[in-house]
């Protein structure tokens, strides 16, 4: 059986990713959809071996669409999620205007695609499934089988998150700054972010909030809680940093039982979406480089903390513009397929 898809924000660096994935994966796809903003009516995306102009998103009828996989920002997705939802398709969102609606899943696949059974078979739901923030989405992935092992009571997570996650024209700046340091005459402003991100890091991602936390870091937090288990507590310190592509994590956890770092290495090697590469070498460790343009979530530095009873610190990295968004919300869809929850509408 074969779907059709649309993608919304199908010239944008995930809408892109979203279809490279789909080609790649084999999604049972019978008609795909590029779909973007008037002004963007023709651009040209790729599609495996075929070619697809976009088609504008205010003219274009979704009635027969059976994935929206949506990617245009979160303006965009609360006045149309709605209303594409409304014509019988699953939208799959990964902006955050969903993510805190009592009524939406918030799903990562490897950790709760079970909440997805329920959703489905509700008469009066919205047809709207949200993908989480990128910096979330790898760093459940890892904590699930831990937490499901010994009980994550608490969480401090510091991120290293690449520009890439504040869309083409953050990856632009810090092309054009880096540029700028080497060739006499060219000197590039900061614009996207609020300082120079060439040669820098950025404690600065998302609006600022009252307590002096950023919203990014709020994101973390009730992401976390919503995924994965509302009891666990949550800090979180979000840095941008002059890295094309790939999230990095270093993360530290307290638990209620007892835990080895051996213990959590072979946990971690069994479980769904994770990748162990951690040898106490120089080099024995992932970094976002090499994480760019794969699929799994690669831990590494996996150690004991000694300063808190039952305490691991480990190093986690992905690729923000897979797993982080474009892929998550793909893997959605195919559990969807796989469970038999998602019913083709007809030709």
């Amino acid at each position: 059986m074969s779907y059709n898809v649309a993608v919304v924000g199908a010239t944008g660096n995930v809408g892109r990713e979203m279809l490279n994935i789909m080609s790649e994966r084999g999604f049972p796809v019978n008609e795909v959809h590029a779909i973007a903003s008037r002004r963007s009516q023709g651009t040209e995306v790729s599609f495996g071996d075929k070619t697809l102009k976009c088609k504008d998103l205010e003219q274009f009828d979704f009635s027969k669409i059976d994935f929206c996989i949506m990617s245009a920002g979160g303006t965009v997705s609360k006045e149309w999620s709605p209303r594409i939802g409304a014509k019988g398709a699953i939208v799959i969102d990964n902006s955050s205007a969903w993510r805190y609606d009592i009524d939406v899943p918030l799903v990562v696949p490897e950790v709760n695609a079970h909440v997805l059974d329920a959703y489905m078979r509700r008469t009066n739901r919205k047809n709207i499934i949200a993908n989480p923030n990128c910096s979330t989405a790898q760093m459940v992935v890892a904590l699930k089988p831990l937490h499901d092992h010994a009980t994550i009571k608490r969480v401090v997570v510091s991120t290293y998150q690449s520009v890439s996650g504040a869309g083409k024209e953050g990856m632009d700046e810090l092309w054009a700054q880096t540029k700028g340091k080497y060739v006499p005459g060219q000197e590039f402003a900061a614009r996207k972010f609020s300082k120079e991100i060439a040669f820098n890091c950025i404690p600065h991602i998302d609006v600022f909030m009252e307590d002096g936390s950023t919203k990014e870091e709020w994101k973390m937090v009730a992401e976390t809680k919503k995924i994965l288990d509302p009891k666990i507590k949550v800090t979180a310190t979000c840095v941008r940093v002059p890295v094309f592509v790939g999230h990095s994590e270093a993360i530290n956890l307290e638990f209620e039982k007892p835990i080895s770092a051996d213990e959590a290495m072979e946990i971690l090697r069994k479980a769904p979406g994770c990748m162990v590469y951690d040898r106490r070498e120089p080099g024995g460790y992932m970094t976002p480089q090499e994480a760019a343009g794969e699929d799994p979530t690669y831990i590494s530095r996996i150690r004991e903390d000694g300063t808190v009873e039952n305490g691991l610190n480990i190093w986690v990295v992905a690729d923000n513009l897979r797993k982080g968004a474009a892929l998550n919300a793909i893997q959605i869809a195919e559990v969807l397929i796989n469970r038999k929850l998602m019913t083709k509408k007809a030709a």
